[in-house]
């Protein structure tokens, strides 16, 4: 279906990918990772023409896209793009936004534009909404009605540029699903995610952008589970930690906590380890912040290759002796949090305290 053949990429002297080859066959879900800044993005706004290709062929079917006498318009009905900032006209209502582009671009009679909209609203669970506004609407609502809005233009691969990236954590699972569905239903797509969980949910093949170009591509499996390539594998490794600096001046406990579950979900820790990462929390984190003995602390978490095993991190910087003794921890505390540690620092190090906890399953 869609050809990528030595694509190269530059603004101005800055070169952002080159010999890019990629093929996309009908049926196929591509997901595109990568560091920030590797040209990810790029990449897709060059397949649908927002964005011009220094070099290179892109083959629709076999017609070459980039041609000059490519009729854009043409092109981007076929090729379809979902936005992370969902890109709805907010004076018009949720139908409106649906209807515009089909009745413009297709000549679609609008009653038959408006009989497709609602099927396709029905599709992803906003039939109830069709008259509402868009700023109306919540983040995952909004973005489920521009998939919709995509859709009823009849595309034949439609592009995701990070479509959950400007949700918060409570709405990615409602389009997740929907595009999931999607997916399984037979629809080419190509996206751009760090959602890596639902890239490998999704995923037939997954390509990973460095060095101004793909790096390695292959299934879910082979990518994240087994990579060959030492940059992959160290980019693999990092999206398996969570870190985060706490400082009691400006800490909100209940969405701290919040991000640390929406991290500990899809690496599958326990409800017990979930309850002793608490219990660090309670014990040692707040209670010696909360004594002034120390301003911040480091939290980090990993998911280790041990499947029965998750390893937290806890750094006082400030902090000249080890936090089991400190006299703002009570001796309860101490005796749950011992049974956990598998390294501790010297306190006396100019890096501070830092402890190794060991959870198992």
């Amino acid at each position: 279906m869609i050809e990528i053949r030595q694509l190269c990429k530059k603004f101005g002297e800055n070169l952002i990918f080159d010999r890019v080859d990629l093929s996309i066959g009908q049926g196929d879900s591509v997901v595109i990772i990568g560091p920030s800044g590797c040209g990810k993005s790029t990449l897709l706004r060059c397949i649908n023409r927002l964005e011009t290709p220094t070099s290179g062929q892109i083959l629709l079917n076999g017609e070459n896209i980039l041609a000059p006498d490519t009729d854009v318009d043409r092109l981007r009905s076929k090729v379809g793009m979902v936005y992370q900032s969902f890109n709805l006209f907010s004076h018009l209502n949720v139908l409106e936004n649906m209807i515009l582009a089909p009745m413009k671009v297709n000549r679609l009679p609008k009653q038959q534009a408006i009989a497709e909209a609602l099927d396709l609203l029905a599709l992803v669970g906003m039939e109830n909404r069709k008259f509402h506004l868009p700023p109306q609407l919540s983040g995952g609502q909004k973005q489920r009605v521009a998939i919709a809005r995509c859709l009823i233009m009849h595309p034949e691969v439609i592009l995701f540029d990070e479509p959950t990236s400007a949700l918060d954590p409570t709405m990615v699972d409602e389009v997740q699903s929907v595009i999931l569905r999607l997916v399984r239903d037979g629809l080419t797509s190509v996206m751009v995610t760090h959602e890596m969980d639902f890239a490998r949910a999704m995923a037939k093949k997954v390509v990973f952008m460095e060095e101004q170009g793909i790096y390695e591509t292959g299934t879910p499996e082979q990518i994240f589970d087994s990579p060959e390539r030492e940059k992959t594998r160290t980019f693999v490794a990092k999206l398996k930690v969570y870190e985060e600096q706490i400082t009691l001046a400006n800490l909100d406990i209940y969405s701290f906590m919040s991000r640390v579950k929406q991290y500990c979900i899809p690496y599958g820790f326990t409800p017990r380890q979930m309850n002793m990462i608490l219990s660090i929390y309670e014990e040692l984190i707040f209670r010696i912040i909360n004594s002034g003995a120390a301003g911040r602390a480091v939290f980090r978490l990993r998911c280790s290759d041990r499947n029965d095993f998750k390893d937290v991190y806890l750094e006082f910087p400030e902090l000249n002796r080890s936090p089991l003794t400190h006299p703002a921890v009570d001796e309860l505390g101490v005796r749950i949090l011992r049974k956990m540690v598998a390294a501790e620092t010297c306190p006396e190090s100019r890096e501070g305290a830092l402890l190794h906890f060991t959870i198992a399953g």
